[in-house]
C-alpha cells in the first residue's frame, strides 16, 4: 500500500511539473512564424475616435489582405507594411459587411509572400473555452516597417453571441464569437490575429465595442469558421468567411444585397461643400432651418463620418446611401465636430414643395 501512494504521488508530481513547464514555454517562434504573414496598414482616421492604422493578414502570395471591414480602408492612399519592412500601396477589392471583413490588394505584381492557407485554416473545428491564445496586432501603431507585432497571452472566456456596439451604432458581425481575457481590441487591432499556441489561427481581431448589457468594453474575435445569411442575386445564401477569401481571392464575389437601387426621395436638409474633387469628403456647408438635419443639431463645417453603420468617406457615397432612405424612416450618424465624434438621430421627411415664384 505504501508503494502505491507514493508511486501515485510521484505521477502527480511528474503530472504537475509537466503542466508547469508547458505553461511556461516560449511562444517566441510561434510569434515570429505568425508575425511574417500580418501586415501593418496606414489608411484613413486621424482624428480623436478613429485611429489611421489597422493590422491586416496575408492570405495569398500574391499579396491580398484580409481585415476588418472599418474606416482606415476608405483611404485613397491605402499603404502596406510587410514583416521585412518593404512598403507597398494596396486597394481594397472586396468587401462584406455582414461578416464585417474586406479583402485588400497589394498593387504591386508580386507572388513570394508567406501567407495564411485561409481555406486550410478554416477546415479546423472551433477552439473551445479555456483554450490558450495569443493575440497579434499593431495595437496602438506599435510597429511599422520591419518591427513585429505586439502579442498578448490569453484564454478564451467564452464563445457566445456579439452585443456590443459603438457609440450608437450596434456591431456589424451579429454572430458567436471568441471573447478573450487578453485586453486586445484596442485602436488598431481590428484585423489582427488570434491563434493557438502552435500558430494555429483561430480568428480575426475585432473593433472597440462596448457590451451593450453591461456597457464595458469587450474583447472579441470573430471565427475563421464564420457563416452569415446573406441575399445575393435574389437567392439567400450561407456565406462563410472561407467562401468570402477564395472568391475575393478569385475576382468572383458577389456582394450581399442590403438595399434596394431605386431613388425613395427622403428629405434631409443637409447642404455638402461643392464636389470638387473625384472623393470629396462629405463636409456640412450649411444645414436648411427647421429640417431633420437642424433639429438633429447638425452644424456647418461637420464632417459625416457614418451614416447607419457604414464608413462614408466622400459626398458620391453620401448622396447615393441618402437616396436609398425613404421618408419617415430614421437615420443614425456619427460627425466629426472639433476633433470629437459626435452621435445623431435625424428622422427623415417628405421633399418640401417648392413655391412656384410670382
Amino acid at each position: 500500500m505504501r508503494n502505491r501512494r507514493f508511486f501515485v504521488l510521484a505521477l502527480a508530481t511528474l503530472l504537475a511539473s509537466m503542466a508547469t513547464a508547458h505553461a511556461q514555454q516560449s511562444f517566441t517562434a510561434t510569434a515570429n512564424e505568425v508575425n511574417k504573414k500580418m501586415v501593418k496598414l496606414f489608411g484613413a482616421g486621424g482624428f480623436k475616435g478613429l485611429a489611421s492604422y489597422g493590422t491586416g493578414i496575408m492570405v495569398s502570395p500574391k499579396g491580398h489582405i484580409l481585415t476588418c471591414n472599418n474606416h482606415i480602408l476608405s483611404s485613397s492612399d491605402l499603404r502596406v507594411h510587410v514583416y521585412d519592412g518593404r512598403f507597398y500601396r494596396a486597394k481594397v477589392i472586396f468587401r462584406e459587411p455582414e461578416l464585417d471583413v474586406a479583402v485588400a490588394k497589394i498593387d504591386d505584381d508580386v507572388d513570394f509572400l508567406p501567407h495564411i492557407d485561409f481555406e486550410k485554416e478554416a477546415a479546423r473545428p472551433l477552439a473551445e473555452p479555456g483554450d490558450w491564445v495569443l493575440a497579434m496586432s499593431n495595437c496602438f501603431q506599435i510597429a511599422t516597417r520591419d518591427e513585429p507585432m505586439s502579442v498578448q497571452r490569453g484564454v478564451i472566456s467564452a464563445y457566445a453571441e456579439l452585443r456590443g456596439r459603438r457609440g450608437i451604432f450596434d456591431a456589424a458581425f451579429q454572430g458567436d464569437v471568441y471573447f478573450i481575457d487578453a485586453i486586445a481590441c484596442n485602436p488598431g487591432a481590428a484585423g489582427g490575429v488570434l491563434a493557438n499556441r502552435k500558430g494555429d489561427l483561430l480568428g480575426i481581431l475585432g473593433r472597440e465595442l462596448k457590451n451593450t448589457l453591461t456597457d464595458t468594453w469587450i474583447n472579441y474575435a470573430i471565427p475563421i469558421q464564420a457563416a452569415v445569411d446573406l441575399q445575393r442575386e435574389e437567392k439567400l445564401e450561407k456565406v462563410s468567411m472561407a467562401t468570402f477569401v477564395r472568391e475575393a481571392i478569385a475576382g468572383t464575389y458577389k456582394q450581399s444585397e442590403k438595399r434596394k437601387k431605386e431613388d425613395r426621395g427622403g428629405y434631409h436638409g443637409i447642404v455638402l461643400v461643392p464636389n470638387v474633387i473625384g472623393a470629396t469628403p462629405p463636409y456640412i456647408e450649411e444645414v436648411v432651418p427647421g429640417s431633420p438635419a437642424a433639429q438633429a443639431g447638425l452644424r456647418p463645417d461637420d464632417l459625416i463620418v457614418y451614416v447607419d453603420g457604414e464608413i462614408i468617406p466622400s459626398i458620391k457615397m453620401f448622396r447615393e446611401l441618402m437616396r436609398q432612405v425613404g421618408p419617415g424612416a430614421e437615420v443614425r450618424m456619427e460627425v466629426q465636430r472639433a476633433n470629437r465624434l459626435h452621435s445623431v438621430k435625424l428622422k427623415l421627411t417628405e421633399q418640401p414643395k417648392v413655391q412656384a415664384s410670382k
